[in-house]
Protein backbone atom coordinates (compact mmCIF):
# COMPACT_ATOMS: atom_id res chain seq x y z
CA UNK A 1 0.00 0.00 0.00
CA UNK A 2 1.77 3.36 -1.24
CA UNK A 3 1.14 6.28 0.97
CA UNK A 4 2.46 9.86 0.48
CA UNK A 5 5.22 11.34 2.64
CA UNK A 6 5.32 14.76 4.28
CA UNK A 7 8.18 15.74 1.27
CA UNK A 8 5.67 14.36 -1.94
CA UNK A 9 7.58 10.87 -1.96
CA UNK A 10 5.42 7.57 -1.86
CA UNK A 11 6.26 4.84 0.81
CA UNK A 12 5.51 2.04 0.17
CA UNK A 13 4.03 0.83 3.98
CA UNK A 14 3.14 -2.69 2.96
CA UNK A 15 6.47 -4.16 1.94
CA UNK A 16 10.19 -3.32 2.63
CA UNK A 17 13.37 -4.05 0.50
CA UNK A 18 14.65 -6.53 3.05
CA UNK A 19 17.98 -8.00 1.27
CA UNK A 20 17.12 -11.59 1.19
CA UNK A 21 21.04 -12.24 0.28
CA UNK A 22 21.88 -10.97 3.61
CA UNK A 23 25.60 -11.26 5.31
CA UNK A 24 26.08 -13.88 7.49
CA UNK A 25 28.13 -13.64 10.97
CA UNK A 26 29.71 -16.42 12.86
CA UNK A 27 26.77 -18.13 14.13
CA UNK A 28 25.53 -18.84 10.40
CA UNK A 29 22.62 -15.99 11.06
CA UNK A 30 21.47 -12.88 8.54
CA UNK A 31 22.54 -9.90 10.04
CA UNK A 32 19.32 -8.15 9.65
CA UNK A 33 20.43 -4.50 10.75
CA UNK A 34 22.75 -4.67 8.02
CA UNK A 35 20.46 -5.93 5.17
CA UNK A 36 17.62 -3.26 6.04
CA UNK A 37 18.12 0.01 4.25
CA UNK A 38 19.01 2.84 7.07
CA UNK A 39 16.31 5.08 5.67
CA UNK A 40 13.56 2.54 6.11
CA UNK A 41 14.84 2.34 9.59
CA UNK A 42 14.92 5.60 10.29
CA UNK A 43 11.04 5.59 8.69
CA UNK A 44 10.18 2.64 11.31
CA UNK A 45 11.25 4.75 14.40
CA UNK A 46 9.69 8.08 13.27
CA UNK A 47 6.33 5.67 12.30
CA UNK A 48 6.65 4.21 15.47
CA UNK A 49 6.84 7.23 17.95
CA UNK A 50 3.75 9.00 15.61
CA UNK A 51 1.74 5.69 17.02
CA UNK A 52 2.96 6.07 20.54
CA UNK A 53 2.61 9.93 20.46
CA UNK A 54 -1.07 9.34 18.99
CA UNK A 55 -2.02 6.43 21.26
CA UNK A 56 -0.98 9.10 24.30
CA UNK A 57 -2.92 11.77 22.78
CA UNK A 58 -6.16 9.82 22.13
CA UNK A 59 -6.29 7.78 25.56
CA UNK A 60 -6.25 11.49 27.08
CA UNK A 61 -8.57 13.12 24.77
CA UNK A 62 -10.72 9.47 26.16
CA UNK A 63 -9.82 10.79 30.14
CA UNK A 64 -10.68 14.23 29.06
CA UNK A 65 -14.15 13.44 27.83
CA UNK A 66 -15.00 11.09 31.08
CA UNK A 67 -18.01 9.05 31.33
CA UNK A 68 -20.69 10.99 29.37
CA UNK A 69 -22.28 7.62 27.66
CA UNK A 70 -24.95 7.96 30.30
CA UNK A 71 -25.94 11.70 29.67
CA UNK A 72 -26.09 11.24 26.11
CA UNK A 73 -28.73 7.89 26.81
CA UNK A 74 -30.58 9.64 29.18
CA UNK A 75 -30.70 12.88 26.71
CA UNK A 76 -31.59 10.64 23.75
CA UNK A 77 -34.30 8.98 25.94
CA UNK A 78 -35.71 12.17 26.38
CA UNK A 79 -35.10 12.63 29.50
CA UNK A 80 -34.32 16.29 31.47
CA UNK A 81 -31.26 16.59 32.30
CA UNK A 82 -29.67 19.26 35.00
CA UNK A 83 -27.38 22.83 33.92
CA UNK A 84 -24.81 21.08 35.05
CA UNK A 85 -25.22 18.02 33.30
CA UNK A 86 -26.05 19.93 30.09
CA UNK A 87 -22.78 21.56 30.62
CA UNK A 88 -20.87 18.76 31.41
CA UNK A 89 -22.73 16.91 27.94
CA UNK A 90 -21.49 19.98 25.98
CA UNK A 91 -18.11 19.77 27.10
CA UNK A 92 -18.01 15.89 25.97
CA UNK A 93 -19.62 15.77 23.24
CA UNK A 94 -16.90 18.42 21.80
CA UNK A 95 -14.52 16.40 23.18
CA UNK A 96 -15.99 13.33 21.12
CA UNK A 97 -15.03 15.27 18.22
CA UNK A 98 -11.69 15.24 19.16
CA UNK A 99 -11.63 11.73 19.34
CA UNK A 100 -13.10 10.56 16.45
CA UNK A 101 -10.12 12.50 14.96
CA UNK A 102 -7.99 11.11 16.59
CA UNK A 103 -9.06 7.65 16.01
CA UNK A 104 -8.75 8.27 12.72
CA UNK A 105 -5.26 9.64 13.23
CA UNK A 106 -4.95 6.29 15.21
CA UNK A 107 -5.87 4.23 12.67
CA UNK A 108 -3.38 5.51 10.20
CA UNK A 109 -0.58 5.25 12.55
CA UNK A 110 -1.21 1.98 13.24
CA UNK A 111 -1.03 0.71 9.26
CA UNK A 112 2.07 2.86 8.88
CA UNK A 113 3.97 1.49 11.76
CA UNK A 114 2.97 -2.19 10.60
CA UNK A 115 6.23 -3.07 8.75
CA UNK A 116 8.24 -2.64 12.17
CA UNK A 117 6.28 -5.59 13.25
CA UNK A 118 8.51 -7.75 9.95
CA UNK A 119 11.71 -6.36 10.80
CA UNK A 120 11.22 -6.73 15.09
CA UNK A 121 10.32 -10.10 14.09
CA UNK A 122 13.53 -10.76 12.36
CA UNK A 123 15.60 -9.18 14.82
CA UNK A 124 14.51 -10.59 18.17
CA UNK A 125 14.21 -13.77 16.78
CA UNK A 126 14.84 -16.20 19.92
Amino acid sequence: MAQAKGNGAVADTATLDLDTTAPVDDDGEDTVAEAIDADQIDDLFKDLKTLLNTVEKLQKARQDVGDIKPLILRLLDGELLSGEELEELRGGIGGLSKILKMYNDYQTALERAQPARTILDQLLKS
